[in-house]
């Protein structure tokens, strides 16, 4: 499946500015064959709005869902995108897999939340594995700081994942987590995993870019620069079952030895 990664920070604060770039991008994706299109963390919104985030949340089935629903179905691709997530009076950080036809497939929550921003904003969620069947693919949710606890990944490994799907803000100076860690991750897991930053400076963070979609040997099939970008890349089904036959960390995992870990 080709799988377009939008690098951008879009306009923060703006919802409205936001959808129209997920829209021209989305035109771009489609015209270049992708299947699926991926946001960053908190895309629709901004990440570093402060307060604001709290008048921007909205439900999962809420107008901004539906816009996004609109422009999947009518480009003919699958959207996962970022945005914070009200359900009652609590707030989520959040990424949503819709459909090519418009459909909702799947909602994580972001199982950790990284500084005091995200602790002082959001609620935790508390699943670690969220899946959905797309074009013949097991597809995974996660959002930034979930993916460097490896025992979050391990366990989309063991639920079979083949592509994760990690919207992210990710800051200088950990630049090392899309460069190393994230490759490392779709190896060690045998998984494909896209990993979409936000750029340019918010507030008081500046993010790094580096987006990436690593392959299950390890190897970065794309890798953005520092600038708003989409780069576009193939989750291989094909690649993907050779390296698991011929790769056997998950066969020769001896669980018995691993209960101090939790």
């Amino acid at each position: 499946m080709r799988t377009a990664l939008l690098q951008s920070s879009g306009r923060p604060g703006s919802v409205a500015e936001n959808l129209k770039v997920l829209d021209e991008a989305a035109g771009r994706a489609a015209a270049a064959g992708a299947g699926l299109l991926v946001t960053s963390e908190l895309f629709l919104t901004g990440y570093a709005i402060g307060d604001a985030v709290d008048g921007l949340a909205e439900p999962a089935d809420g107008d901004a869902a539906d816009a996004v629903a609109e422009t999947a179905a009518r480009h003919g691709l699958a959207v996962a995108y970022g945005y914070p997530e009200r359900a009652g009076d609590t707030v989520y950080n959040s990424v949503q897999l819709v459909s090519a036809d418009g459909t909702r497939l799947a909602n994580h929550r972001k199982t950790h939340l990284f500084g005091c921003f995200e602790r002082d904003h959001f609620t935790p969620g508390d699943r670690p594995v969220v899946q959905a069947e797309l074009d013949g693919l097991t597809v995974g949710l996660m959002i930034c700081y979930d993916v460097e606890f490896p025992e979050n990944v391990r366990a989309h490994a063991l639920a079979g994942t083949d592509l994760l799907l990690v919207p992210t803000a990710q800051m200088h100076p950990f630049q090392f987590v899309a460069e190393s860690l994230v490759p490392v991750r779709a190896f060690e897991n045998q998984m494909y995993i896209a990993y979409v930053n936000r750029v340019g400076r918010e507030g008081e963070f500046e993010f790094v870019g580096l987006s990436t979609l690593a392959g299950p040997d390890g190897v970065a099939r794309a890798r953005a620069g520092r600038a708003e970008e989409l780069v576009l890349a193939d989750a291989d089904p094909v690649l993907l079952a050779a390296s698991r036959e011929n790769n056997p960390y998950l066969r020769d995992r001896r669980p018995g030895l691993y209960g101090s870990l939790v």
